[in-house]
C-alpha cells in the first residue's frame, strides 16, 4: 500500500503544470468530449507507466541495492529541479483522417509522456518499490487525479491554478523522496 500511496502522491503533485496537463487542456478545449479524453489518458498512461515500471523493475535487479539507492535518490533530486522549469506545450495535436479523440488522445499523451518527469519517476519509484504492479498502479492513479479535472474544469479555473506554487511543492516532494533514499530512511 505504501508503494501505491507514494507513487500516486510524487505523480498526482509533479503533474500539476506538466506539458501533459496542458495537453489535456488543449484537447479538452479543442474536442470538448471528455469520455474519449479520459479514456485515452487512462490507456496512455497505464501502457507508458508500465514500461518505466518494467524498466525500473529490471535495473534493480541487476544493480546493488547501495548503487540502485544512489542512482534512484540522485534521480528523485534530478527530478525535483526539474519540477522547477515550468512546462509548456510546443504545438496543438494533429488529427488526420477519421482519427478518433480517444486515439488522437492516446497518440498524443503517450508521446508527451515519453522521457516526462513523471515517466522518470515511474521508473525510479519502481526500482525503489518491489511492488511492480502498486507502482504502475498509483502513478496512474496520481496522473488521473491531476489530468482529470483538467477535463471537466478546464476553461473554469486553469487561470487560476497557482502553477509556480506547484511546481515548488513538487520539487520539494521529490527531493524529499531524494534525500530520504540516499540515507535509506524508508519512506
Amino acid at each position: 500500500m505504501e508503494a501505491f500511496l507514494i507513487s500516486a502522491a510524487v505523480v498526482a503533485i509533479g503533474e500539476i503544470g506538466d506539458k501533459t496537463q496542458l495537453l489535456t487542456l488543449l484537447l479538452s478545449a479543442r474536442f470538448r468530449k471528455p469520455v474519449p479524453i479520459v479514456a485515452g489518458i487512462l490507456a496512455a498512461t497505464l501502457v507508458n507507466h508500465a514500461l518505466a515500471g518494467v524498466v525500473g523493475v529490471w535495473v534493480a535487479a541487476r544493480l546493488a541495492p547501495s548503487t540502485l539507492r544512489w542512482i534512484a535518490g540522485l534521480a528523485f533530486l534530478v527530478i525535483g529541479a526539474w519540477a522547477l522549469v515550468p512546462d509548456r506545450l510546443d504545438e496543438a495535436p494533429k488529427t488526420r483522417g477519421n482519427a478518433g479523440v480517444f486515439m488522437v488522445t492516446v497518440v498524443a499523451f503517450f508521446v508527451a509522456e515519453m522521457g516526462d518527469k513523471t515517466q522518470l519517476a515511474t521508473v525510479a519509484l519502481a526500482a525503489r518499490f518491489s511492488d511492480l504492479f502498486a507502482v504502475v498502479s498509483g502513478t496512474t492513479v496520481g496522473m488521473l487525479v491531476a489530468d482529470v479535472p483538467a477535463v471537466f474544469v478546464a476553461q473554469r479555473f486553469a487561470d487560476r491554478i497557482p502553477l509556480r506554487a506547484v511546481r515548488v511543492v513538487a520539487a520539494f516532494l521529490f527531493a524529499g523522496l531524494g534525500i530520504a533514499t540516499l540515507f535509506g530512511l524508508a519512506i
